[in-house]
């Protein structure tokens, strides 16, 4: 499967692999990532790096439970310079690795147990035994007297590992540098995720009409991406009418009436590889006010993409957007996220992070392979109406290709009176 794609949409081929097409190769994506993750810790000054944020663990090991694990700790995976992933599991989790998931190390598939977030108290031992077998394994890869880098972890094991005498140093960046590039198997699958946020939003203008509440369109779009094979609908912004201006990130039962702007953010994965997508709509009618802050809203977040291309810089796309102070914001802290762009991958937050707040003075290169949202918002002069628009797109060798095709190029009237 090739990278280039010519100016065209990267490949979103179905939702299971067959013998007459070459879809995604999961046996190269899994080699792809783990290749990624070593690269990266062997230009670092750590000896191995001890992930908790299942993102990570999934990145080099192929593994996930679930999204019940997301927010428990209960997980975590060590990778040595020169070694091979070891993972300790929830329970009964490390045996069904053992069996279904082969190119874990049977051996490398442990069972642990650190306290589930505090609810068994660190007295009871099970951190200091875990940091114990942890030293173990970093003694024969033989770089016990290396850094040792963690990405998130509970404070009672950060200080159970100092207590042992382990130099700890910050793994996030390691990783974060390790999953900025990605393969063509890995934006299949951002692309394929995305080709199913494209169904949802068909069936959500058909159905916003006055009377149906945002709730109802939440449960409509996760029944909808769960249905078409979604693996975690991580969160649905549903924000309508007086709510738009501020945007609160969130939804409620509020009733979507004659007239309303209506805006929409979808967050959910597809084998692990995540959306972030807005759309906004108009209810039966549009107004002026909404009109005209639709384009001004389609207006940044186009002049942003013309510019996306390897050796652009996150400070050049910065600049294109308007100050805080010009959308009625006191800070850029007080505005960020609004005019925004963030890389897409297994997180939903990966590199680049654009924004005036941070790129300005910490610019990065755009590289090819990288994957990111861009995010633009504009309130209406009618003082609670507002325009939403999110494109995620693929730096390409020649620009950039756009993986979000539900059309967003003017002010989508739905059930138009």
């Amino acid at each position: 499967m090739s990278l280039d794609t010519q100016g065209g949409i990267p490949p979103s081929p179905g939702r299971m692999n067959v013998d007459f097409e070459e879809r995604v190769d999961f046996a190269r994506l899994r080699a792809y990532r783990l290749a990624r993750a070593r690269e990266a810790l062997d230009a670092s000054e750590l000896g191995a790096v001890l992930l908790f944020d299942i993102n990570n663990i999934r990145y080099v090991s192929a593994t996930m439970i679930g999204e019940w694990a997301r927010d428990k700790v209960a997980r975590y995976a060590l990778l040595t310079r020169g070694g091979e992933p070891i993972v300790w599991d929830f329970g009964s989790a490390a045996r069904h690795h053992q069996l279904h998931s082969p190119w874990i190390r049977p051996e490398n598939s442990r069972a642990g147990m650190l306290g589930l977030r505090g609810a068994v108290a660190p007295d009871a031992g099970l951190i200091a035994r875990a940091v114990t077998e942890i030293q173990s394994e970093l003694a024969a890869a033989g770089v016990a007297s290396m850094p040792l880098g963690v990405d998130i972890a509970e404070t009672p094991m950060l200080l159970e590992l100092l207590k042992a005498g382990v130099e700890v140093r910050d793994a996030q960046q390691v990783m974060l540098d390790a999953r900025l590039i990605k393969s063509a198997d890995e934006i299949a699958l951002l692309s394929t995720a995305a080709a199913m946020v494209d169904g949802v939003y068909q069936d959500i203008a058909e159905v916003l009409k006055p009377g149906i509440r945002e709730n109802e369109i939440v449960a409509l779009a996760n029944k909808r991406l769960y249905e078409m094979g979604s693996d975690d609908v991580e969160a649905i912004n549903a924000v309508s009418g007086e709510r738009c201006n501020p945007h609160p990130h969130n939804f409620s039962d509020r009733l979507i009436r004659p007239g309303d702007q209506a805006y929409f953010d979808i967050i959910q994965s597809f084998n692990g590889y995540r959306t972030c997508y807005y759309r906004t709509f108009a209810v039966g009618r549009s107004t002026p006010a909404q009109r005209d802050a639709y384009t001004r809203a389609r207006e940044w977040i186009d002049s942003a993409i013309d510019v996306v291309k390897p050796g652009t810089t996150t400070d050049q796309i910065a600049r294109l957007w308007p100050e805080a102070k010009d959308f009625g914001f006191p800070s850029e802290m007080a505005a960020f996220g609004l005019q925004f762009g963030h890389g897409l991958g297994l997180g939903l937050h990966e590199r680049p992070i654009i924004s005036r707040l941070n790129s300005l003075d910490h610019p990065i290169e755009l590289r090819e392979g990288m994957v990111f949202a861009l995010e633009t918002y504009c309130p209406a002069t009618d003082g609670q109406s507002a325009a939403r628009i999110e494109e995620e797109v693929v730096v390409t060798s020649s620009g950039c290709s756009v993986l979000t095709l539900f059309p967003a190029e003017e002010l989508f009237v739905t059930n138009r009176y």
